[in-house]
């Protein structure tokens, strides 16, 4: 069965009450990607708790005859049918060029903010619901979850030897690279920030070392992003997220970690 063909099946049974709220996902080169419709355009969407606006990709809007960048339609994800949501024309196929199968565009924070969000990497699956309507999650760490610069963030630290940063970090469910640094948190006098440092690029120097929920990662691979906020130090990829069982308990303001 084609991945489409299992969305077709997936939305069907999103319909029974039992399965409302969760789908199927897959975790493959570093990103969450999950069944999805936006603006009417089925397919699968890469799921990224750190893209502030949902995206439809360029290609797919043309074909379904979107001539505008700015949309607002309804979005289906995990038996959930949102409507008159904001969505972006966006050109992604740098972001998706790794993935084995077309991607229809990336479906952000905006559209999950006010959910309950779990992810569980192996095997994949994602849950979204109502606030008080998640079910129990048996958490080994819970970390407090504020909003910067439209994305959720968590402290975490970082060091290259002789220099430690505390910070906060946001949580990125769909970047492929473990961690990333903003390039104005970044800096060493004369140095190059070439353009293979950031997304997409094909530098991934070794971070000396990198804590996070009380867990220390060595040589690490890591890139830039670009400074939004002075206050957003960086953002954790979905390779150091996937240690863990997700809850992102968007309204509660809280990342809770559990047992893969």
């Amino acid at each position: 069965m084609t991945r489409l063909a299992a969305f077709a099946v997936l939305m069907a049974l999103a319909a029974s009450p039992a399965l409302a709220g969760e789908t199927q996902c897959w975790f493959e080169n570093g990103v969450v990607v999950v069944p999805a419709e936006v603006m009417g355009v089925a397919g699968d969407y890469i799921l990224d708790t750190a893209t502030r606006h949902t995206q439809l990709a360029e290609s797919q809007a043309q074909t379904a005859g979107y001539a505008e960048t700015a949309l607002v339609g309804p979005v289906r994800l995990a038996g959930l049918s949102l409507a008159n949501r904001s969505v972006a024309v966006a050109a992604i196929d740098l972001r998706t060029g790794a993935l084995p199968t077309p991607i229809a565009g990336v479906i952000g924070a905006d559209i999950l903010q006010a959910y309950v969000l779990d992810v569980s990497f192996a095997p994949c699956r994602v849950a979204l619901r109502q606030p008080g309507r998640s079910g129990r999650f048996a958490a080994k760490a819970s970390l407090p979850m504020a909003w910067l610069a439209g994305r959720p963030v968590v402290a975490a630290g970082v060091s290259d030897g002789p220099r430690a940063r505390l910070g906060a970090f946001a949580a990125a469910t769909g970047a492929d690279t473990g961690v990333r640094l903003s390039d104005g948190a970044a800096t060493v006098s004369g140095a190059r920030k070439p353009v293979e440092l950031f997304p997409y690029g094909v530098y991934r120097p070794r971070l000396r070392a990198f804590s996070f929920a009380g867990v220390l990662s060595e040589n690490l691979p890591a890139g830039l992003i670009k400074a939004e906020d002075p206050a957003l130090t960086g953002q954790i990829g979905a390779p150091v997220l996937s240690r863990w069982r997700l809850r992102f308990d968007f309204p509660a303001k809280r990342l809770l970690l559990g047992a893969p």
